[in-house]
């Protein structure tokens, strides 16, 4: 890894850690900046020690702040979306999926949007909600680490107050990371050595974590979700470009 590539992979886990413990959002743009810094499918795999060091600080933080009848209904459509993107990772190349993974984060912005123009405050509450989403976010997260946005979108729409925002998005994605790890290290995307490179940069998940408190505490709720949403939106023309 270059001194630039560095560079690019410590800000990732930087921002990682303020998306996972105050800012939702900001961690999708971890994504690009770990893929300057590695190759596509290594970038991918990197990401995982970052993002479940990420989870462990949001958890210590947040632990008694999580939904986990909305988790437990989610789960059984997650373990079928990662079924699915295990299998396409070994039939679809790098440049096919991004706009794949772009097209599905700007179509949950867009749902949620018309949402609130057309005053569908019930479809986040729909029985195939959690179908939908929970498949989504399995293949988003096996094919990318692009679960973010997805329920991001999910969590804004179900009305949950910052603090049960952040803390069962914890608690659900250190469930769902750690499930990844058997199918990132049998594909070959995780080895040891990638393990101890991105292992020098959790001091500044942890700091990122640190800073993403201290923005949470001050952030009105408006300004919360109008980010969040932004962010999304972001991350999501990011992906397809």
């Amino acid at each position: 890894m270059t001194a630039g590539g560095f560079a690019a992979a410590a800000i990732a886990a930087l921002l990682t850690g303020m998306a996972k413990c105050g800012v939702p959002g900001l961690g999708m743009l971890s994504v690009p900046l770990m893929a300057m810094a590695l190759p596509a499918r290594a970038s991918v795999g990197g990401m995982l020690p970052i993002l479940l060091a990420g989870d462990v600080l949001a958890i210590a933080m947040y632990r008694q702040h999580a939904r986990w009848d909305w988790i437990g209904r989610l789960a059984p459509w997650v373990a079928l979306g990662l079924a699915g993107g295990a299998w396409w990772l070994s039939h679809l190349s790098d440049s096919e999926l991004r706009p794949l993974l772009g097209i599905l984060v700007l179509a949950m912005v867009a749902l949620d949007l018309a949402r609130r123009r057309l005053d569908w405050h019930r479809l986040a509450h729909h029985p195939a909600a959690a179908a939908v989403v929970g498949t989504a976010a399995g293949i988003a997260t096996t094919l990318g680490n692009a679960a973010g946005p997805v329920m991001n979108v999910y969590l804004l729409a179900r009305g949950l107050p910052r603090h049960l925002f952040v803390g069962t998005a914890a608690w659900f994605f250190f469930f769902v990371n750690l499930t990844k790890l058997p199918v990132f290290i049998g594909q070959r995307m995780l080895t040891p050595e990638l393990a101890r490179l991105t292992a020098l940069t959790m001091p500044l998940v942890a700091l990122g974590g640190f800073v993403g408190r201290w923005l949470l505490a001050r952030l009105p709720e408006h300004v919360f979700q109008r980010l969040v949403l932004a962010l999304s939106a972001l991350a999501g023309l990011r992906l397809l470009i």
